[in-house]
């Protein structure tokens, strides 16, 4: 036992002092990932909506003041930050999880599986962990832990940032990283860079993908609501049908993107999600509502594309006898996520000593978003990609993330974090020197 925490005290003197090799990094990491493990499953077992994240950041809180730390809570809402101070002079950073959970009913046997319920859009629904919030609290919980261990030869500070709602707040409410910079969270502690990651089932675990400029696009939720005039469905002459006008908007809207926009560059998407009219077989209803996501990587492409949606839905509605009103967007839009270039690179070379720079690639620009990138407009920042689908599995053809069969192998947790501590000591101990 004595010499077992000899070695651990001399690993930690050569992180800090700079020379952490991937040796010092994962033996590190090993120590801390049994509790990383127990916290994982003990959150995925235990799902929370976004804003409504209470047990989970009272989980986090009590973790953080446990480790000396100084610790804010209620921001936006249910957001925990915890603030180390190393002993040294150095640099500001900020590391960022993400905690709420999905309206997903989980598949996916295991012992520790989600039978949690919870209310969505007036719905009673299940509630999991189906894109892997739960490992990032518990990886960042981690981290703390190893970092707080440090705290005497540590340069420079860490902010842990425990966010609510990335997935969306609910329907009339605000959340998620643009509510937690409205109210603050960076006005006593403003960092120099800030470091997020997330696990991904479309790379096998043990690969790590990083990418510099932008990374995953911005995101606008629309809505269309096509009024129409309700009748028999006997008699459709003596009504306006909502239900064809908006078939008709939903089949034209697809010409957008493939049509319309210049994606020999940057590529975009245009997704309906949700068509909600009439109550019975044989009636015309008065009105549909359309609801979707448009996805894009450049502002004029973006800007294009509203227009031509909303033209397209106003000309086909007058051409039916129908009326059209167009929200868009509806709420926030999530900007598009921009790794800044320079620390990028950094980062990558980092990940690539921890984990093998055959393991750490360049990441495709992706068109899912994340509000993360709120946080990368305010400071430079840097968001990659953490594999979790097992070696030897077809990652192209594992569940994704957002599905009720998402499995995260937990041999990603040591990936993970061994990434995220060797690009925060390189970070750290770079830019104090």
């Amino acid at each position: 036992m004595r010499r077992t925490v000899l070695a651990l005290s001399l690993s930690i003197a050569a992180a800090v002092c700079g020379s952490a090799d991937a040796t010092d990094t994962a033996q590190l990491v090993q120590g801390e990932l049994p509790q990383v493990t127990a916290w994982r499953r003990d959150i995925h077992q235990h799902p929370e909506l976004s804003n409504r994240e209470t047990r989970t950041s009272a989980l986090v809180a009590a973790q953080l003041k446990k480790l000396g730390l100084e610790v804010h809570t209620g921001i936006a809402h249910t957001g925990v930050i915890g603030i180390l101070k190393g002993g040294k002079p150095g640099p500001k950073l900020a590391i960022r999880a993400d905690m709420d959970a999905l309206p997903v009913t989980e598949e996916v046997d295991l012992p520790f599986a989600s039978k949690a319920k919870g209310e969505y859009r007036g719905k009673q629904t299940g509630v999991m962990h189906a894109c892997g919030h739960d490992a990032h609290t518990a990886m960042l919980l981690g981290l703390a832990t190893v970092l707080a261990g440090m705290k005497k030869d540590l340069p420079g500070e860490v902010m842990f940032v425990f966010q609510p709602a990335e997935e969306g707040a609910p329907p009339g409410e605000e959340g998620g990283a643009s509510l937690m910079l409205k109210e603050g969270v960076f006005r006593d502690f403003k960092p120099d860079a800030m470091f997020g990651m997330h696990v991904v089932s479309a790379l096998n675990t043990g690969t790590v993908a990083v990418r510099p400029g932008p990374t995953m696009a911005g995101s606008d939720w629309f809505k269309l609501v096509v009024h129409g005039r309700q009748t028999h469905g006997a008699l459709p002459w003596n009504g306006v049908d909502p239900i064809v006008t908006s078939a008709e908007i939903i089949s034209a809207a697809q010409t957008i993107v493939s049509r319309k926009l210049n994606i020999g560059d940057l590529p975009a998407v245009l997704s309906f999600g949700i068509v909600e009219g009439g109550e019975r077989f044989n009636i015309v209803p008065d009105k549909v509502e359309l609801q979707g996501t448009l996805r894009t990587f450049d502002p004029v492409m973006r800007q294009q594309a509203i227009d031509n949606l909303k033209s397209i839905a106003d000309h086909i509605a007058q051409a039916n006898g129908a009326t059209v009103d167009a929200t868009i967007p509806v709420g926030d839009s999530n900007p598009v996520l921009v790794n800044d270039p320079a620390l990028a690179a950094r980062v990558r070379a980092s990940i690539g000593k921890a984990i093998g720079s055959d393991h750490a690639i360049e990441a495709k620009p992706w068109m899912a978003s994340e509000d993360f990138a709120y946080f990368a407009k305010a400071v430079p920042s840097v968001y990659f990609f953490v594999g979790s689908t097992p070696v030897g599995q077809d990652a192209s053809k594992a569940p994704a993330n957002h599905s009720p069969k998402f499995f995260m192998d937990e041999a990603a947790l040591k990936i993970g974090m061994a990434s995220m501590l060797q690009a925060t000591l390189d970070y750290l101990n770079g830019a104090a020197s």
